[in-house]
């Protein structure tokens, strides 16, 4: 070997460790003032070490370059913090006082087991509970006379008769109707006496049942919760913006969404109802992302949107009152669902849709 090669093995390469056995590096060949094409070396190696040149040439000009450019500094994009705004809303809601309305083939098949009924029980044993002479079996004969039947509540029928097979309505009869039983069993509870010297036939006064359909009903008074009683109703306000939605607050320091949800309903309802927030777990949510986000240059944040946590309520009694509420409130109505979807935008609906009853 040369006295090139001996020399090369002693000096260190320029990242301190020593180069292997028989190694040959352009900075070696440098320090001691020789030139590559000097060297006797095979081909295989001499293109090695002119690769190695090329390399490091070429990264001495890049990192030249990238130094003499100004830094740009973006501090001020970097440091500042995201975040999205965490509410809290409550969907109040007053369930269904009376049970629906039944459909046509509902009625017809509960009247048709009735009549079927009155076929298949053994007949009426009247004189035990009729005496024979007193005024009782008197009052039983009338009424026996017009309906035909024991039951109050079936039409004119005749289970016992050679017609007693035929138990099935005819198209528009009315003795399915929920209405008109409740008129059949108030005539028949109706008792004839006499009364006075002159012998004057009075009829007993029978108390009627409620009306299903209430005075707000037909004055759609929406603000009323006497209203569409076989319907859950929500409560939906405006804010000052003119959008109407669920009652809905930022949460205020440590406090949970049940929490949250308490002091919403009294600060937008008032304190004049009886209300039950159900559970700690909402029952759904909404993230709502702005066109732009806002700064706030002093703290360095920036709100990208919010993110809404719907709370399950009951009211049990009273009313809403949003005269001294404390979240702007201008008005307030008690809808349902399908009076919601009118209401409301189309985002928010598509949030909450899921979550309301459809009765």
């Amino acid at each position: 070997m040369s006295r090139g090669g001996n020399v090369a093995r002693r000096i260190a390469t320029p990242s301190g460790l020593s180069a292997p056995s028989g190694a040959i590096t352009i900075s070696t060949h440098r320090q001691l003032g020789l030139s590559i094409n000097s060297l006797r070396i095979c081909r295989s190696c001499l293109a090695t070490l002119r690769n190695q040149r090329r390399a490091s040439t070429a990264t001495h000009s890049m990192i030249t370059e990238t130094s003499s450019q100004p830094i740009q500094s973006s501090i001020t994009a970097t440091s500042r913090r995201t975040f999205h705004q965490v509410k809290a809303s409550v969907v109040l809601s007053r369930p269904p006082l009376l049970t629906r309305d039944l459909a046509p083939f509902e009625k017809a098949h509960f009247l048709y087991q009735r009549r079927l009924n009155e076929r298949l029980v053994l007949p009426f044993t009247r004189y035990f509970y009729y005496p024979k002479g007193t005024p009782s079996d008197v009052e039983w004969k009338r009424k026996i006379r017009d309906r035909q039947t024991p039951a109050r509540d079936i039409g004119i029928y005749n289970a016992y008769s050679e017609e007693g097979w035929n138990d099935e309505l005819l198209v528009g009869a009315k003795e399915s109707e929920p209405i008109e039983q409740v008129e059949a069993l108030l005539r028949d509870a109706e008792v004839l006496g006499i009364e006075g010297e002159e012998g004057e036939m009075k009829k007993e006064i029978i108390e009627k049942p409620m009306p299903r359909l209430t005075e707000a009903d037909r004055t759609e008074d929406v603000k009323s919760l006497n209203r569409a009683l076989q319907r859950t109703l929500y409560l939906l306000v405006k804010n000052g913006e003119g959008r109407w939605g669920f009652p809905n607050s930022e949460l205020v320091g440590k406090e949970s969404l049940h929490m949250a949800a308490e002091r919403i309903l009294v600060q937008s309802a008032g304190i004049n109802m009886n209300t039950w927030v159900v559970g700690n777990v909402p029952i759904g949510h909404q993230n709502v992302k702005y066109p732009q986000g806002l700064v706030d240059q002093e703290k360095g944040i920036e709100q990208l949107g919010e993110k809404l946590f719907f709370m399950k309520a009951r009211i049990m009694a009273g009313q809403a009152n949003l005269t001294d509420n404390k979240l702007g409130l201008e008005d307030f109505k008690w809808l349902a669902k399908d009076e919601i979807q009118k209401a409301v935008s189309p985002q928010y609906w598509n949030a909450v849709r899921n979550m309301l009853a459809e009765r």
